[in-house]
């Protein structure tokens, strides 16, 4: 069989009070597991949160850009090559160029062209049907081929080779955010991206109840003659222990971004890059759903990484059974208890060869998973040692 570099990141959080994901009702998010109703934070919620901390860890080069607006953004690079360009003549070259790329309708939208007639508004801006996903690396390349062609973007795209290479700039070079969460092209399969992270919802170890907060305010300019608040509201919310788990498949990632992009860097550098900022952006990042209202800011009191040579495992049967509070009512240390008897009954049972382990944990309550693994000071250490070792793991494929 292959061996194959599978990173796998287990969180234990507690979060106080907080209303971290929001369903249609305004109140947080559950599921019910193990016959009991779960406190509940999506995949997406995580995701996002964990992709907006990249652009506190990487450079804007190495990032993308999700937007309908994409022509905007294009126009902007041809704009800053071509100066003689006008707004217009920019935004139609741009148009042009990203419908050859990506095989994308890019043009104005309906609604907005009618209002813009309506109340004698300047035409709107072209714009894609659905979010489009394109790296820095990508948006400067078709700025620099639609450039060159400005003077008659129409007739330089019909050109077979332009054409191609339009494509081909639209498919390489993709971000690290690209890379790990993937790209839908609805018209253009051919330049889709498959996810090299997944990321599961977050589930509370323990049941959990939804609460309310009945909150009023007051007006400030009352007198004592108008007693009262000034509005009254409620607030959902809930509190939790919650188990987080996401797997990157490290092989895909590489696939994704390519080895050693620039000529003075190690084959695995790209890779190692978005390794780190991967586990430290989803360890360390928290959905900011009712953030102002709750101050709910908590890190992971437990996180285990592991480093497989096969298949993802989530260790998230291991809470099927919901945890008890304990004596003193908390639920971090039977969750942590929990993971120390179950990992290694998971592994011993479905073999655990060549995988490397790393604990990070912060207080007594978790030290019953202290033995599962190399005990790491810091998220940094952490990080660098995770990162280092899947370099190592690629090195010898070269």
């Amino acid at each position: 069989m292959t061996s194959r570099i599978i990173l796998d990141v287990h969180a234990l959080q507690t979060v106080p009070p907080s209303n971290l994901n929001r369903d249609d009702t305004g109140a947080p998010k559950s599921a019910i597991y193990g016959g009991v109703s779960r406190a509940r934070v999506s995949s997406q919620a995580w995701k996002r949160a964990t992709r907006r901390s990249f652009t506190d860890l990487l450079d804007p080069s190495e990032l993308g850009v999700r937007t309908k607006r994409v022509a905007e953004l294009l126009a902007e690079r041809i704009t800053a090559r071509t100066p003689s360009l006008d707004a217009a003549q920019a935004l139609e070259i741009a148009a042009e160029t990203l419908q050859t790329a990506t095989g994308s309708k890019i043009e104005p939208p309906k609604r907005k062209v009618d209002a813009a007639k309506k109340n004698g508004t300047p035409q709107p801006a072209p714009e894609s049907s659905y979010l489009m996903f394109l790296s820095a690396h990508q948006l400067d390349g078709l700025a620099d081929l639609a450039a060159e062609g400005a003077q008659d973007i129409k007739a330089f795209l019909k050109d077979k080779e332009n054409k191609a290479q339009a494509k081909r700039i639209a498919d390489t070079r993709h971000s690290v955010d690209i890379a790990l969460f993937g790209r839908m092209v609805a018209d253009s399969s051919d330049i889709n991206v498959d996810a090299a992270a997944q990321v599961a919802h977050a589930l509370s170890v323990h049941q959990v109840m939804p609460e309310s907060d009945y909150f009023t305010a007051v007006d400030d300019r009352n007198t004592d003659a108008e007693p009262g608040a000034g509005m009254i509201g409620t607030i959902d919310f809930n509190s939790a222990t919650l188990y987080r788990y996401a797997a990157v498949d490290v092989d895909l990632l590489e696939r994704n971004l390519g080895k050693g992009l620039d000529a003075d860097e190690p084959a695995a550098t790209p890779v190692r890059r978005a390794v780190e900022a991967f586990v430290n952006g989803f360890v360390a990042s928290l959905p900011t759903g009712k953030i102002n209202t709750f101050g709910n800011h908590t890190l992971p009191d437990a996180v285990i990484v592991k480093l497989r040579a096969a298949r993802p495992i989530s260790f998230v049967s291991a809470f099927e059974k919901p945890v008890a509070a304990d004596e003193l009512g908390g639920h971090l240390a039977g969750a942590c208890a929990r993971l120390a008897h179950y990992i290694p009954a998971v592994e011993q049972a479905y073999g655990d060869e060549d995988t490397e382990t790393w604990v990070l944990r912060v207080g007594p309550a978790t030290e019953h998973i202290s033995s599962l693994g190399t005990p790491c000071p810091s998220l940094k250490h952490l990080v660098e040692t995770v990162g280092g070792a899947v370099a190592d793991r690629l090195e010898p494929r070269r």
